[in-house]
């Protein structure tokens, strides 16, 4: 189940790096350098994808601004959303939309007004006094000094807050102790073009500072609120302490799990290798016939087919980046999405079909081929029977790595086994379709 989580997780990023990159339905304006300069005065009608060590906008972009490099300055207007990520992102201007960041440094100027959300992931951000927020402020990282005015909510996850301005809403804050205090801000980071404020760990409160609706924060310590600073009700949560210590198992519940799993894997493998051969008898016969025929070399070309399938995946992963990129920068924008859905498509389809052949129909073929070939040497009237020998097969398989991955002794002699197992019944597979793709309909 490992091994799933992983590949799902993996074909979740790839679904976001996707999306992120590509454009549905929209052409793009496409700039990278070294330094990349939108002039003041200068109009982008169309959203903007910028990839540059420097990037300065001091004109307006009437759609959306994705922005990777080094330093990212916005001082004109965005028409639209701004998503940055860089190690210094400020933003100086006007951005109607929302704003999405992530960087070491992350800074709202004086004159700054977002017209939507903020999302920030970083070690600094700092809100100026006169910058505005149209709505809500979500921050985790380091530190954060909020002296801008939030119309909504400020929910924030950091080492150390202090509030110097209004919010219109609830503040939500899991705030460090001051014990907790890391080194100077500057000591492993590159410098930055701005400096960075010093906030004191914890929680901390101006007196000019003022919330309209409710402050909830978790800290060990109860927090002195000068008067009339939150409007609402005041919580405070104690922090979650990790008291929970791992029991260790003893030997008799060991032998229990290690039992049930047993159980579970037979039963669970059973099941849909009847399945398998009441649906497709034809097939599982033939890969175990063939993992019979060829046993060494199923090995061998397990150990390909092992490989070819991580290949495959960056093929996919890199045709569809490419060539939704493409057709979005020839402004064939439903092709673009059409070939990014394909390619996600083909990816869940990949991955599924993988999981599933390493997970079960790999120890049902190898189970298939070792339970005839004992039943061959014993009953061979059984061994052409549809069923029993793919039954006394995974049995068999199943018992001989679990008594390898038993609790009391070395654990990797079993996982060894079963790699060996998927890889042959991988292999068989690989052999089988070579086999029938190389046959040709005559005539």
């Amino acid at each position: 189940m490992n091994n799933v989580r992983k590949l799902l997780s993996i074909f979740a990023l790839v679904t976001l790096v996707a999306l992120a990159f590509v454009p549905a339905v929209h052409a793009f304006d496409g700039r990278d350098g070294d330094t990349v300069v939108i002039a003041s005065g200068e109009v982008i009608n169309d959203d903007l994808y910028v990839t540059a060590q420097e990037f300065i906008l001091d004109g307006t972009v009437n759609g959306d601004v994705i922005a990777f490099g080094q330093i990212s300055t916005i001082n004109g207007t965005i028409e639209g959303d701004l998503m940055a990520a860089a190690q210094t992102v400020i933003v100086n201007g006007t951005v109607t939309g929302a704003v999405r960041m992530a960087g070491s440094v992350l800074l709202l100027g004086e004159n700054a007004s977002v017209g939507g959300d903020i999302i920030g992931a970083g070690y600094s951000l700092e809100v100026q006094e006169g910058s505005q927020v149209g709505q809500d402020l979500v921050f985790a990282g380091g530190q954060i000094l909020l002296a801008g005015e939030v119309s909504r909510n400020v929910q924030v996850a950091t080492g150390a807050f202090e509030l110097r301005s209004t919010v219109g809403g609830n503040v939500q804050a899991e705030v460090g102790e001051e014990g907790q205090a890391g080194p100077p801000p500057g000591m492993f980071m590159p410098q930055s073009p701005v400096s960075i404020p010093t906030v004191k760990p914890g929680l901390t409160l101006d007196p000019s500072a003022r919330i309209e609706g409710d402050l909830e924060y978790t800290q060990t310590k109860e927090l002195t609120v000068p008067a009339g600073v939150v409007a609402g009700q005041i919580t405070r949560n104690e922090p979650a302490t990790n008291q929970t210590t791992t029991r260790q198992e003893t030997t008799s519940e060991k032998i229990l799990k290690w039992g049930a799993n047993i159980l579970r894997n037979i039963f669970t493998l059973i099941v849909i290798g009847l399945l398998l051969l009441w649906l497709f008898p034809f097939f599982v016969q033939g890969l175990s016939g063939k993992l019979q025929a060829a046993f060494l070399p199923s090995l061998g070309w397990g150990i390909v087919a092992y490989a070819a399938f991580f290949f495959l995946l960056l093929i996919t992963i890199v045709g569809m980046i490419a060539g939704g990129l493409l057709f979005g920068i020839l402004t064939l924008g439903g092709l673009a999405g059409t070939v990014v859905g394909l390619g996600l498509l083909s990816l869940f389809a990949l991955i599924l079909g993988f999981v599933l052949v390493t997970s079960f129909v790999a120890k049902i073929v190898f189970g298939q081929a070792l339970g005839r070939w004992l039943l061959a040497r014993t009953s061979p009237t059984l061994a052409e029977h549809r069923f029993w020998p793919m039954i006394l097969g995974v049995i068999i398989t199943v018992v001989i790595i679990a008594l390898l991955s038993f609790p009391l002794i070395p654990g990797f002699l079993g996982g060894l086994l079963n790699f060996a197992v998927i890889l042959l019944g991988l292999g068989a597979f690989w052999l089988w379709g070579r086999e029938r793709m190389a046959i040709r309909p005559v005539g």
